[in-house]
């Protein structure tokens, strides 16, 4: 592959489209890897030399030793759980120092989000979301409302401690009042482990915005690395199934600090089948043998909750959709070998509801829980392909399923293929220009 311009990478389904692999393999083309949404509730998994990393908030281009790394803005940011990773790192040798930074306007979540969190999942009973409890909706909301604590709140400590009593007596009251819950922690507690966390997040802090500018005008290449998937994005995605951000390629500008003139590339990745965690409409689901098939050859379960994640065929119509939403120049497709086994393999080219055929994913998700995926049915290639390396060594079925799904996703070129978790499974196809 050629040396990479600047790239977006996002994924284009419900999430866990491998996105963190591919942004380990392009971060050895970039300078800057940026995280500009979401929090710790995306689970990143990354297996280089043998070696398996589960990030949630640190970018997965940090694994190699030349490269900045950068939470932004956007990012709503565990202190506690970022410390963590650190740690993790660092016991395995790879330092982070002077290379690892966190937007100072980023807004901090607290335990009493997560708090929160929990008793308003409880409350709703049935109609629950399927968040993962980490806080991010009510760290958000704070946000929204003005009241929120940020990264850069942490440099003042009598300050840090004035909005975490406010904030805490707000959501104690919130949770008391509206979901009867009560609070695990006690303030105090709150206050004592967020002076720790105050000292060690200190060497982080930045305006990484003027950084991010200042390297993008000295030519630096910049990779920008989104969370979650476009139909979990709170605007474009299956609400209110959704998380609470914009996960699509626009909001890496909202939550970096840089404008669209910088951006050359959008790459969308795109698992071979498709996924979802959580509630929420999903018209290609296999709630049988062979999604269970899909679910244990994939290895689906969350890496943050380790919930199994739901399996079903590969969608066109979600995937055509993201393409709009963030005009996406590349697609990067994922888990090919996964399909191994198969004997044919089923692509959903359209829906049917209500009797009318339909090519376009329906902005309301009641429509798109009475969508009837109607399929064209490719041969398998039942064969082994994690040692191919090069997209002629693929089997003809197998390129054949691919070039099928680019000609259906509006031609857009295929970047890279992936045909295993290793770096060195990886085939590439076109080259960025």
């Amino acid at each position: 592959m050629s040396n990479m311009s600047n790239a977006v990478v996002v994924g284009t389904q419900w999430g866990d489209e491998g996105k963190a692999k591919v942004i380990d393999y392009l971060a050895d083309r970039s300078d800057l890897v940026i995280r500009f949404q979401g929090g710790a509730n995306a689970g990143h998994t990354v297996i280089a030399n043998r070696r398996k990393f589960i990030f949630h908030l640190v970018p997965s281009g940090i694994m190699y030793p030349d490269k900045v790394c950068i939470v932004g803005n956007g990012v709503a940011f565990d202190a506690e759980q970022f410390l963590k990773e650190v740690d993790e790192l660092d016991a395995c040798g790879i330092s982070v120092a002077e290379r690892l930074f966190v937007s100072d306007a980023a807004h901090l979540v607290l335990p009493y989000h997560k708090s929160l969190d929990t008793a308003s999942e409880s409350f709703m009973g049935k109609e629950k979301i399927g968040t993962t409890g980490r806080g991010i909706g009510p760290a958000y909301s704070d946000k929204i409302f003005r009241v929120g604590i940020r990264v850069g709140d942490l440099v003042d400590a009598d300050r840090l401690t004035e909005k975490i009593k406010n904030g805490f007596e707000r959501h104690r009251a919130l949770a008391a009042s509206i979901y009867k819950a009560d609070f695990p922690l006690s303030l105090d507690e709150i206050i004592h482990r967020y002076a720790a966390v105050r000292q060690r997040m200190l060497p982080f802090i930045d305006d990484t915005a003027f950084r991010i500018f200042e390297a993008y005008s000295k030519g630096k290449r910049l990779l920008f690395e989104g969370a979650q998937g476009t139909f979990l994005d709170i605007d474009h995605g299956t609400y209110p199934f959704v998380t609470s951000a914009n996960t699509v390629a626009g909001c890496a500008f909202t939550g970096s600090g840089i404008g669209p003139a910088a951006i050359d590339h959008v790459i969308g990745i795109v698992k071979t089948y498709t996924t979802r965690v959580g509630n929420g409409p999903f018209p290609t689901e296999l709630d049988n043998a062979t999604g269970e098939m899909l679910r244990k050859e994939g290895g689906e379960f969350g890496a943050t909750t380790g919930r199994p994640r739901r399996c079903g065929w590969f969608d066109t119509v979600m995937v055509r959709r993201a393409v709009q939403l963030n005009g996406l120049t590349h697609l990067v497709l994922t888990k090919l070998d996964v399909l191994n086994k198969l004997e044919e393999i089923p692509i959903c080219t359209h829906y049917e509801i209500r009797g009318k055929r339909l090519e376009r994913f329906p902005s309301n998700a009641a429509l798109v829980s009475e969508a009837i995926p109607v399929y064209e049915t490719m041969p398998g290639w039942k064969s082994d392909i994690a040692q191919c390396r090069s997209y002629g060594e693929l089997p003809l079925q197998a390129r054949t399923y691919i070039e099928r799904i680019r000609e259906i996703c509006y031609n857009i070129p295929v970047l890279i293929v992936s045909v295993g978790p290793e770096r060195r499974q990886t085939i590439e196809v076109t080259p960025l220009t």
